[in-house]
């Protein structure tokens, strides 16, 4: 097979733009994520509260389910759509809100953990005290699967396994922890 022929197959093979929804579908999917109210800020805090659950009683699939159902991912990836289209309004909307919802997820998880009688630090929150490189890498490779799937005309599965992957809930309600147990290397992680 000539040079040029495996090329273009191989290009074929690899184009995303043949299954790429519709312009104004992608911006307002990116968009539609980013704020911080009604419904989003309602299943925020649940999501807060049963990821300290599972963080407290060393339940690995309870954590899960908050990475699942937390709308975290929504301004993060608006973040690198905003960034990726140069709309700096976007960016700041996107940094403002994910504050926004870190700094509720400390407060939340800090009360939390001031309450709760259980306070033996299990592996599920010891794990979450020392982020190397790798986590970094599984962010980055996850953000950029979850952008690709987002922009496709047919949702998949993908955007579930982009949340588990580059969660920030189980981190957030880890550092809470730090701040109601008083030990800042749980919160400064």
């Amino acid at each position: 097979m000539p040079y040029r022929a495996l090329r273009l197959r191989l290009f074929r093979r690899f184009d995303l733009r043949h299954d790429q929804a519709d312009t104004a579908e992608i911006d307002a999917t990116f968009r539609g994520g980013v704020e911080f109210r009604g419904t989003n800020l309602w299943v925020l805090m649940f999501a807060i509260v049963i990821a300290s659950i599972g963080l407290n009683v060393n339940s690995t699939a309870v954590i899960i389910g908050a990475m699942l159902i937390s709308p975290l991912m929504g301004p993060i990836m608006a973040l690198g759509y905003g960034a990726g289209i140069n709309d700096s309004a976007l960016m700041r909307s996107s940094l403002f809100n994910l504050g926004l919802a870190a700094l509720i997820s400390l407060i939340a998880s800090t009360l939390y953990f001031l309450v709760t009688p259980l306070t033996l630090a299990h592996s599920e929150l010891l794990a979450r005290t020392t982020p190397s490189i790798w986590d970094v890498l599984i962010a980055l490779f996850g953000g950029l699967a979850g952008v690709i799937g987002a922009t496709r005309r047919i949702k998949s599965n993908l955007v579930p396994g982009v949340a588990i992957a580059t969660a920030l809930m189980p981190p957030l309600c880890t550092a809470g922890y730090g701040l109601a147990t008083g030990n800042l290397s749980y919160f400064l992680g």
